[in-house]
């Protein structure tokens, strides 16, 4: 006896539709490795018509005062906040996350940033209008840019989701926005939250593969293109781009460094710098998946941090006890167990460093140790539950390390020692630095990174700006 697959379906201007060539594709749990849902494999057809949606609800969603655009955000907080049970249980079918994490670790922000950038829409900032040339007044006016085309990844697909339209809503642009192939559930629950709220073809959600997001980027009619996944992912986005130039928002992969002094309470930071390195399978790009520690300390930190390690639990979503549940998808399982099959003689794995089960992509918590700078596992992202361990001299050396990677996305520092805090925060290449912390983020605070890890801000003032363009209007005041 089979089960019938769940069929999950676009949502364009107001409605669910069906990809229009009815092609499908299989949307797997992680948790159990089987099929639950099969999604549109939307091709140019869905495109076009998203897009088209989105174009038309355009002007009469820009020319909405702040104040009514704030309403329509509220409501949407609202809902989501009245639904956070039916939401929570789509997002741990798309990713298997443990369900009261879920619910006590995603709702709550996500609620909470979309109502901050409800109120961001009425606080709009420019220079002040005046003379600046004698007879002729300046003004500025901040502008929405147009139609977002909008690639959420698999992680956090809710939360990123989440990230991706309230800015760009609150400041009057329309969303086409496309859920990773693997996680489309939660997305479009949040289609038929949304749509139920703001008028028809202002958010719009379209399932696919890379060919649907390559076909949305390369479309005439978005403005801005925003994306948070991959480096390769990110480039062939900003190369895309460029044909038509059109912005270009990317958040993309992560190699934290996490610096331990001598002077650390080694049994907090270990604590602390576990849950940040293996919350949510180690699948997050701010994760401390990189830890130098002081040779001072080394040998009794290492140690700790393996204890730690075998401490930590993964599992079914339903299992209160676990940290965190399964990798997203059998090619990523794959990614993470080639790192550890491929380490060098000279690494040491400490804890894990083995798939946990028979069913799903678990993957257990793994320390290593023993590493050199230009080992592969140090230079590129993991994304899994996997935290790596050198030892530095000093804090020279600890700095020339801790910034030579591709990435630069977040950082912390762990020392009793303010002076050097704050010299290392100063000289830190990274779009985020903690201190004595790692991992917490607030809608107030921008969050985005340097070279490989992208451009453009997410969450605060910073990130709703990015949403809009600057006009400036002169006047002469002569009769």
């Amino acid at each position: 006896m089979t089960t019938e697959l769940r069929r999950l379906r676009n949502y364009i201007d107001g409605e669910f539709r069906d990809a229009a060539d009815g092609r499908t594709t299989e949307v797997i749990n992680p948790a159990t490795g089987e099929a639950y849902a099969v999604a549109p494999l939307s091709g140019q057809a869905d495109v076009d018509a998203a897009m088209k949606a989105a174009a038309d609800a355009f002007p009469a969603w820009r020319d909405l005062v702040p104040a009514e655009r704030q309403k329509y955000l509220l409501k949407i907080a609202d809902a989501f906040e009245e639904r956070a049970e039916e939401l929570i249980a789509a997002e741990v079918e798309n990713t298997g996350k443990p369900i009261g994490l879920t619910r006590s670790e995603e709702i709550p922000p996500m609620v909470d940033q979309i109502r901050f950038f409800a109120g961001a829409a009425r606080m709009l900032e420019g220079r002040a209008a005046g003379e600046y040339m004698e007879g002729l007044t300046s003004i500025i006016r901040r502008e929405p840019i147009g139609v977002c085309a909008q690639v959420a990844p698999w992680n956090y697909p809710m939360m990123m989701g989440v990230w991706k339209f309230a800015p760009a809503l609150a400041a009057g642009n329309t969303v086409v926005l496309k859920p990773s192939d693997t996680t489309p559930a939660s997305t479009v629950l949040m289609a038929e939250i949304i749509g139920s709220i703001v008028p028809a073809g202002v958010f719009n959600v379209i399932c696919g593969d890379r060919d649907t997001g390559r076909a949305m980027v390369e479309h005439k009619t978005p403005a801005m293109a925003s994306i948070t996944g991959s480096v390769r992912a990110g480039m062939q986005v900003a190369e895309s781009a460029s044909k038509d130039l059109k912005r270009v928002h990317l958040e993309l992969g992560g190699k934290a460094p996490v610096v331990v002094f001598e002077d650390t309470d080694i049994a907090k930071a270990v604590e602390d710098i576990s849950v940040a390195g293996f919350f949510n399978a180690g699948q997050d790009c701010t994760a401390a998946t990189r830890v130098l520690v002081h040779e001072s300390i080394h040998d009794e930190f290492v140690t700790a941090l393996a204890k730690a390690a075998a401490d930590t639990k993964t599992g079914r979503p339903d299992d209160e006890d676990v940290l965190y549940g399964p990798l997203n998808n059998a090619n990523q399982l794959k990614q993470v167990t080639g790192f550890i099959d491929r380490l060098p003689a000279h690494a040491k794995v400490e804890a894990g460093g083995r798939q946990v089960g028979e069913k799903g992509y678990f993957y257990a918590p793994t320390v290593v140790s023993g590493l050199k700078q230009d080992d592969e596992i140090i230079q590129n992202e993991v994304f899994g539950p996997v935290i790596t361990v050198q030892s530095f001299a000093d804090e020279a050396q600890a700095l020339e390390w801790a910034n030579g990677v591709e990435y630069a996305l977040a950082s912390s520092v762990w020392t009793k020692d303010h002076a050097r805090a704050m010299r290392m925060s100063k000289s830190l290449d990274f779009g985020c630095v903690w201190i004595n912390t790692h991992i917490p983020l607030v809608a107030e605070m921008p969050h985005g990174g340097f070279k490989k890890s992208g451009y453009g801000k997410d969450l605060s003032a910073y990130g709703f700006d990015d949403y809009t363009r600057i006009k400036h209007v002169m006047t002469s005041i002569e009769g």
